[in-house]
């Protein structure tokens, strides 16, 4: 389970972003990524709407894709793939929408196409996809211009013609039913998000009947019977790097992103013979802030 004692944390200036994110978010998921897995199973409500909008024939990405459990939602007329650094993840999401469940291959009929990456690699042709998401990742970048970069690489990837591309980020401003606590929640803040550790609690504890039922179907697990006892160990705690994203945050990084890239920004009428993108919805839902742009060409 996770925890709620969220600490705010100060990159050091001699240490890299990569090396901050390698410690603090590639290794973590490696390690829980099962067990992560496991709470990450229902699609939010804007993302499943989006995903339902997209035209037969169209192909998408999901850059971030964790367990892939949106990887289905599309239909198989419509497919995305699913790019990821954590290998672990990518396991789970190649078999994500199977019937045996999104958390095991085991019987599986459904293969997800996936990629193993980094959200800021560019390894697609530019304008390959129709349409693309990026669900809670861009959050875990370490600098500004490293979440401003995944930002472009997204806009890039999607057709400069009609291409769609929906982003979520982590908010500072939580809900009532978040347990996350957020150093600096509540203060007035515009477009300053807050850098922070959020904890992952892993149990390292199983139950008899988990390791009895493991060794019917390994052969190699340790045998168990109920007299025996299982020795306890402390839980692991794992500490993931977020940026959590204040109000306009994310709107302002898009915007410079676009700028960046030379794209007009607001609709194709107003720019002829121009390439750009118009936002078609941004706001806040469940503790998230959310973008949804679209590709056009003058």
């Amino acid at each position: 389970m996770s925890s709620n004692k969220v600490t705010a944390v100060v990159i050091s200036p001699e240490t890299s972003p990569q090396t901050h994110e390698d410690e603090h978010v590639h290794a973590v998921y490696e390690q829980i990524a099962s067990h992560f897995s496991s709470t990450r199973y229902k699609p939010w409500p804007i993302i499943a709407k989006f995903l339902s909008s997209i035209p037969p024939g169209h192909i998408g990405l999901d850059s971030g894709t964790g367990n892939g459990k949106y990887l289905p939602l599309p239909g198989p007329s419509s497919p995305m793939i699913g790019l990821d650094r954590s290998r672990n993840l990518l396991k789970i999401a190649r078999h994500a929408g199977s019937q045996s469940g999104i958390d095991s291959d085991l019987f599986s009929t459904t293969i997800n196409e996936v990629v193993q990456a980094d959200v800021l690699n560019e390894c697609w042709r530019a304008g390959v996809f129709d349409y693309a998401i990026s669900i809670a990742t861009i959050h875990h970048l370490a600098t500004v211009e490293r979440r401003k970069r995944a930002i472009q690489t997204l806009i890039q990837a999607v057709s400069p013609a009609r291409g769609r591309a929906l982003i979520y980020v982590w908010a500072i401003e939580q809900d009532g039913l978040s347990k996350r606590v957020i150093p600096g929640q509540g203060l007035p803040r515009e477009n300053v998000g807050q850098d922070v550790f959020v904890p992952w609690v892993l149990s390292t504890q199983k139950t008899k009947r988990q390791m009895q039922t493991a060794a019917r179907t390994d052969p190699d697990a340790v045998k168990v019977t109920e007299k025996d006892e299982i020795t306890e160990e402390p839980n692991k705690v794992f500490n993931r790097y977020y940026h959590m994203f204040s109000k306009g945050e994310l709107y302002e990084l898009t915007m410079a992103a676009a700028w960046e890239l030379g794209l007009a920004i607001g609709n194709e009428s107003e720019y002829p013979a121009r390439l750009g993108i118009e936002i078609m919805q941004c706001g806040w839902e469940r503790s998230n802030y959310y973008i949804e742009i679209r590709r056009w060409r003058g």
